[in-house]
């Protein structure tokens, strides 16, 4: 490693940003499960306002399904959003896929809906909370979740969750609502092939909109970079997934800011330690209240 050159690091780094880039053109919900021919949508017009007023007039939307009949959509749990293990808490399966007025090219990541069901006779007409996971390349409607079969189940009456998945595409309303991660804080998980001029995270687990709109990154003394003190804004790479690629070694710990849909902002100080490793989760002290 001594002798490697910030070039051939450099040339790395945008070999590994192209591998996360490639990972948008994989199947994320490509397997809905659900009849074409029941589609019957023409060429509307999103409007994405309508779904960032927490707890507003329920909207209609339809919905889908996909992956395993108890899954948490796709087989490796993660998505377009870039999430981790969305089998377990605070995911717990209830992730969803969204078309674009609801993914908002990934800046809707994150972002938390109550859903119900009434029309079809397997409908319980519960409210059930879903977390956007995912985007969805074959919206059926306007407003489309394609859910994962766990939480598509979750809208049936007792009993009824085969019979209702056995339906496909059925009518839903939503509203945004707050997300609510009770005993976690925002956590960063840096990124496979993050390197020492290129600095890959994701961010997971924030209360209130749950998404994030920007990230920023002070080190802690540079060198050959910006002046110390100074925040570097990072660019959205995919999903939640946010990148810093440089001209020079980056020097850490790093601190980092992030900024919320409501323009909420919070700072993470120092919370990727000196000795920080790729693929590797770090807790911050910071949560939107």
């Amino acid at each position: 490693m001594g002798l490697r050159s910030i070039s051939s690091l450099a040339a790395a780094a945008a070999a590994a940003a192209l591998v996360f880039l490639s990972l948008l053109a994989v199947g994320h919900c490509r397997e809905a499960q659900f009849n074409a021919s029941d589609v019957g949508v023409g060429t509307e017009n999103f409007n994405s306002s309508d779904a960032v007023v927490y707890r507003g007039p329920w909207t209609k939307a339809r919905a889908t399904w996909y992956g395993q009949p108890n899954g948490a959509g796709p087989d490796d749990n993660g998505g377009a959003c870039g999430f981790k293990h969305t089998n377990q808490y605070p995911f717990m399966s209830m992730g969803s896929c969204g078309n674009q007025p609801l993914f908002k090219d990934g800046k809707g990541c994150g972002s938390c809906y109550k859903i119900r069901c009434t029309k079809d006779p397997s409908c319980s007409g519960r409210t059930e909370t879903v977390i956007i996971t995912d985007m969805n390349y074959y919206p059926v409607a306007p407003y489309h979740f394609d859910l994962s079969g766990t939480a598509f189940g979750r809208l049936a009456k007792p009993g009824l969750n085969d019979k209702l998945r056995h339906s496909g595409i059925i009518d839903i309303e939503f509203t945004r609502v707050p997300c609510e991660f009770p005993g976690l804080k925002i956590g960063f998980h840096v990124e496979e092939g993050s390197s020492p001029v290129y600095f890959a995270v994701l961010v997971e687990y924030e209360d209130g909109d749950g998404d994030v709109v920007q990230v920023d990154l002070m080190e802690s003394r540079t060198a050959h970079g910006p002046p110390k003190g100074r925040w570097t804004p990072m660019r959205e790479s995919w999903g939640s997934i946010w990148r810093l690629d440089t001209n020079h070694r980056l020097q850490a710990p790093f601190s980092i800011r992030i900024r919320n849909e409501s323009g909420k902002t919070l700072v993470a100080k120092e919370v990727i330690p000196a000795n920080w490793r790729p693929n590797a989760f770090y807790r911050s002290f910071v949560q939107y209240s």
